[in-house]
């Protein structure tokens, strides 16, 4: 393969890197060296985070040209890396030696043949099932791909967290990619499906990494629960809230039919009460939900879909069932009490009807409080929409690219 370009390099291997002094000398070598081979005109571009162990000399003496990243984070450093590549094509990888950097070749050939935009390499295959934390491979990197998958429109994603891909730097700049940490590999997919890029995957393998791991299990992971949230809010929030309003409604209706409640072999459960956490919970989750997807600009598509959410109508009948639902709880709540004071007995059922009447009160706040936030929330939304010249044009961008970084700061 042949691909060059003018005076210029045709292809930039970006390596962010912290503390990779035992590795990242031999990654710079290991990638100069497959594209002299393959005849490609490149460069390796490292990325110094912060190392404070002289990786940056380390790559800078292996023929690498080193900038540098203050802010913290895989993300940052990858963001920076792609400003300073001057390859057409960029190839992203980590400085640890996970990554086979002697098949750069088979990497880029899909962007460099018109077939691609962005060419996902796949880690795993039966040959490297060991050079990953289990934890990682069969629970973290399958449950983030999959949600990431679902974020991106549904479409099969086999590796939603590999670091090692290739694509054409004037197209992933304009994603406006803005998150700082390991969940940037996750936002690249999500927006470079929405944006229509053609995507394949092929697989690339995975190599035991030299020296300790940058990764944080449960920080990372809740960065990208965070991030999935401010992409497809629907997916988190609202699909499991509908599915635990509905378990809710279930278990009512099972304590309306037994209201003794059940034995569960030496234990008695009476369900009224989880129930109410159910519908309480799961409607807050659907509301939260349909208004921040709604209302987020990161996803046109999502708020078309739940736009009749900032409609008025929708708002005043959230208000008037909410408070009808209120009204109902509190009459409810009144004759019980009123029968007990009169010493008129109510029953078996008499606990699970003021059980129902808490629920019938704690969904009417929610459903009326909802219905004024969503009011404040459209009406700021109608503020702060763009003003039209006459010329059609925008006088604003139609898209907050700072909207996820202000959810990486909950």
């Amino acid at each position: 393969m042949t691909v060059e370009r003018g005076g210029r390099p045709a292809v930039s291997v970006v390596l962010p890197c912290f503390n990779e002094a035992g590795c990242v000398a031999d990654c710079v070598t290991e990638a100069l060296t497959a594209m002299r081979l393959a005849d490609i005109d490149g460069e390796v571009v490292v990325v110094d985070n912060n190392s404070t162990d002289g990786s940056a000399d380390l790559a800078r003496s292996a023929g690498a040209r080193v900038v540098h990243e203050e802010v913290p984070g895989y993300g940052s450093a990858l963001r920076t890396g792609f400003l300073a590549a001057d390859g057409e094509i960029i190839v992203m990888a980590d400085a640890d030696m996970t990554y086979d950097l002697s098949r750069i070749a088979e990497l880029i050939d899909p962007v460099v043949r018109g077939e691609a935009d962005l060419v996902n390499g796949l880690r795993f295959d039966g040959a490297n099932r060991h050079t990953m934390p289990l934890l990682h491979r069969w629970v973290g990197t399958p449950v983030l791909t999959m949600l990431t998958a679902r974020a991106s429109g549904g479409r099969t994603l086999r590796d939603g967290q590999s670091g090692f891909r290739a694509f054409r730097r004037d197209v992933i700049l304009g994603l406006d990619l803005v998150t700082n940490g390991m969940e940037f590999n996750s936002e690249m997919v999500v927006k470079s499906r929405r944006a229509g890029l053609r995507m394949v995957e092929i697989p690339m393998g995975y190599r035991e990494r030299v020296g300790d791991s940058k990764l944080s299990t449960f920080s990372d992971g809740w960065r990208h629960l965070r991030l999935i949230t401010s992409l497809a809010p629907d997916l988190l929030l609202v699909w499991p809230g509908l599915l635990l309003v509905a378990l809710g409604v279930v278990l009512t209706g099972a304590t309306l039919v037994r209201p003794s409640g059940f034995d569960l072999g030496a234990l008695h459960w009476q369900p009224v009460f989880f129930s109410t956490i159910c519908l309480v919970a799961g409607l807050q989750a659907v509301l939260a939900g349909l208004c921040l997807a709604a209302s987020t600009p990161v996803s046109p598509k999502v708020s078309v879909r739940y736009g009749f959410v900032l409609a008025p109508r929708f708002q005043r009948a959230s208000v008037t069932v909410g408070l009808s639902s209120l009204a109902a709880g509190l009459a409810v709540d009144g004759v019980l009490l009123l029968r007990w004071a009169g010493d008129d007995p109510v029953g078996e059922r008499g606990p699970v009807l003021a059980a129902m009447a808490q629920s019938l009160i704690l969904v009417g706040i929610t459903f009326a409080a909802f219905g004024l936030i969503a009011r404040l929330t459209s009406t700021a939304t109608s503020r702060s929409r763009p003003a039209f010249l006459a010329d059609g044009t925008s006088s604003h961008r139609s898209a907050d690219p700072t909207l996820i970084q202000s959810v990486e700061a909950v």
